[in-house]
């Protein structure tokens, strides 16, 4: 049964498609299947995947609004052991159409539940705003990485978040969890950031993980060649930062450490 994962701040530009997409590929390299469900109507997990969001027949809006089951809107990509439910702009317009389903809250859960046994994991790459996408991403999820941004503007929404999640406990899924949170975005050349790493260390009671994501050029251009970084640039620091909090993740969750011999599909 796989496992759901939210990754989610609603505060945009934090790393949430990056900490999706890289943690996605560091998974499948780690011999892991891995389902990525895109509900962000920007559809930046799909882009960065190489996939071309004008020619998929089925996405997140099919699924949402019930025009197809979820079998139906899953696509391969390129990479072995990554699978996607693409998202397109016309998600945007899904909130007002569900409005008025007496499920709305469940509509994610209810199509993913038919996925599960096919992926040891499925993370959903959310909107930078907490409306019912992402209640229904929550609703759907056994826990949830926060991708935090190494500013003190990013601390401000954090309350808010986890506000929101008891409500969601309250209501929806008294079963979800924090996994932990990502310091993304890390400049080791301003005392800033490690301002904000002790401060949330402080005051947070919350898992952080140890591993802490680099601010880097090579890590912002890779969506644009529709790769992941660990393909884009296999040897770069922000390639090894996100493997080294695969690991953590696959610890965290009792998998074994295991490689996959072929990363890409023929």
């Amino acid at each position: 049964m796989g496992k759901i994962i939210s990754i989610t701040n609603q505060k945009g530009g934090v790393g949430k498609t990056a900490t999706t997409v890289s943690l996605a590929a560091c998974l499948a390299e780690y011999s892991m299947n891995v389902l990525i469900v895109d509900i962000d109507p920007q559809g930046n997990s799909t882009t960065s995947l190489g996939i071309n969001k004008d020619e998929q027949e089925f996405s997140t809006y099919e699924l949402f609004t019930g025009k197809a089951e979820a079998s139906k809107c899953v696509i391969p990509t390129r990479y072995a052991g990554i699978d996607l439910i693409p998202s397109t702009l016309d998600l945007a317009g899904a909130e007002v159409e569900v409005v008025e389903f007496d499920d709305r809250n469940y509509i994610l859960a209810n199509a993913l539940s038919s996925l599960r046994s096919q992926y040891d994991f499925i993370l959903v790459d959310c909107p930078p705003s907490l409306n019912t996408l992402t209640c229904n991403a929550l609703t759907a999820s056994d826990s949830l990485i926060i991708p935090l941004q190494c500013e003190f503007l990013a601390l401000e929404g954090l309350k808010q978040l986890l506000d929101t999640i008891e409500i969601i406990r309250d209501r929806t899924n008294e079963k979800l969890t924090v996994d932990g949170v990502l310091f993304t975005m890390y400049d080791n050349r301003t005392n800033l950031s490690a301002q904000v790493v002790e401060n949330v260390y402080n005051n947070l009671n919350q898992k952080i993980y140890r591993t802490v994501i680099p601010r880097a050029v090579r890590l912002a251009e890779a969506p644009s060649y529709g790769m992941p970084i660990i393909f884009y640039d296999k040897r770069s620091q922000a390639a090894q930062a996100y493997r080294d909090f695969t690991v953590e993740v696959l610890k965290q969750n009792g998998k074994k450490l295991v490689k996959r011999k072929k990363l890409l599909r023929k």
